[in-house]
This record gives structure tokens, C-alpha cells and sequence, in this order.
């Protein structure tokens, strides 16, 4: 009983400790005011929170796909990564962010956005990996820290962005610009969200390959972006 408590709890920390990693990272490059420690914590929670919902959605989404198109055909594919699974997690996701943290008085600077999705998106991604890591072992843990939780943090990095850009265009009274900015908050990372999973369960060598070179230009990207938004941070207030 001790032996198979202590593997559980081993791969539990394989599946949260690449989730903190990457929260630790993004936190550290708010350069302008840290976001309290409570309101991170409550937005990871939260982001677990929203597997639950995705997870409903989702159920729902299949067994309509299922009735119209066959499991094994393209259309079928398509709709179910970028359509039902993209847009049911992200989706979500932007619902308990913008619920949890829209109205917050700490929400003050325009990268405090891309700090709270990640937060999110980390809590989405830590619970999903627990389950996934103690259904299918130690090796799952590994493949997914360098694919899967990474790649949720770059969806949270690009809703963060819009997310932080519509909080600012509302402070400054332009209200279409800001729900324009929300849409675009969910559309971008649903879009790179159904891309990586469509790429990804192509079991080809040349599916593996593509696979491999979508998620190395996915991360550039959006460490690149994380970088420029913590440099060019400012005030909500602030033209």
C-alpha cells in the first residue's frame, strides 16, 4: 500500500511540477506589479474548474459528430479538434478567466491578461495531465511536459494577450474595439488549439514530423510574445 501510494504521488508531481514551471516563468516576467499569490492560485482552481465543463460539452459535441459522419472520416476530424474540443476548452477557459478576474482591481496593467490565462490555462492543463498520467504511467508524464502543458500555456499566452488588450480598451472607453478584442481572445487560441490536436492524431512519419515542427514554431512564438508583452507592458490608463 505504501509502495503504490508513494508511485501515485511520484507521478502526480511528474504531472503538476512542468504546470508550476511554467506559471513560475510567466508570473516572474510581470516586471511592472506582481499579481498576488491568491488570485493566482484562485484562477488555477478555476481552470480546473473548466475541464469539468469542457469535458460535458465535449461528450455532447461526439455524439452529434458520431450521428452524422463516420469517427474515421476528415470532416469528422476537423470538427471534432477545431470545432468541439477547440472551442468547448478555450472557450470555457475565457469564461471563468474573464468571470474571475475581469472585474478585479488588480487587473491594472495590460499583461496582467496574459498572466491570468496562463494561470487558467495551467489549471486546465495540471488537472487533465493528473488524469491522463495516472491512467497511462510515468512515460506520459514526460511526453506530455514537453508537448501537452507547454502547449496550453502557449494557447493561455495568446488568449492573455487579447484578454489584457480588451481589459485596456475598456478602461480607455472603447467598447467595440474591447468585445472585438474578447472574440479574438477565443477565436486565436481555439484555431491554434484544434490545429495542434488535428496535427497531432496523424500517426504518420511524415503526421510525427509535422507534429514536431508545429509545436517547436508554437512555443518560438509565444516565448517571443511573452517577452514583448512583459517589455512593452503598461498601465491600463496609459496611451
Amino acid at each position: 500500500m505504501i509502495l503504490f501510494t508513494s508511485f501515485h504521488f511520484i507521478l502526480v508531481a511528474a504531472a503538476v511540477i512542468p504546470a508550476i514551471a511554467l506559471l513560475i516563468y510567466v508570473y516572474k516576467e510581470d516586471r511592472l506589479e506582481k499579481e498576488p499569490p491568491q488570485m493566482i492560485i484562485k484562477l488555477v482552481f478555476m481552470g480546473i474548474i473548466s475541464t469539468l465543463l469542457a469535458a460535458f460539452t465535449e461528450r455532447i459535441g461526439m455524439s452529434i459528430l458520431g450521428s452524422m459522419f463516420s469517427e474515421n472520416s476528415f470532416m469528422y476530424r476537423a470538427l471534432l479538434y477545431f470545432v468541439v474540443v477547440a472551442f468547448s476548452e478555450e472557450g470555457f477557459k475565457f469564461l471563468v478567466l474573464k468571470w474571475g478576474s475581469w472585474r478585479s482591481p488588480e487587473f491594472n496593467c495590460k499583461f496582467d491578461g496574459v498572466v491570468y490565462a496562463v494561470a487558467v490555462s495551467l489549471g486546465f492543463a495540471l488537472w487533465e495531465n493528473i488524469q491522463y498520467v495516472l491512467a497511462y504511467g510515468f512515460g506520459t508524464a514526460l511526453v506530455r511536459s514537453v508537448t501537452a502543458v507547454p502547449g496550453h500555456a502557449c494557447f493561455g499566452v495568446l488568449m492573455g494577450g487579447w484578454y489584457g488588450l480588451a481589459k485596456r480598451k475598456e478602461v480607455q472607453g472603447w467598447f467595440s474595439a474591447s468585445r472585438l478584442a474578447s472574440v479574438f481572445a477565443v477565436v486565436f487560441p481555439a484555431l491554434v488549439h484544434g490545429a495542434y490536436d488535428f496535427i497531432a492524431t496523424n500517426e504518420t512519419s511524415a503526421g510525427t514530423l509535422a507534429f514536431i515542427v508545429f509545436v517547436v514554431i508554437m512555443f518560438v512564438v509565444c516565448f517571443y510574445t511573452v517577452r514583448r508583452l512583459s517589455t512593452e507592458d503598461k498601465f491600463l490608463e496609459e496611451e
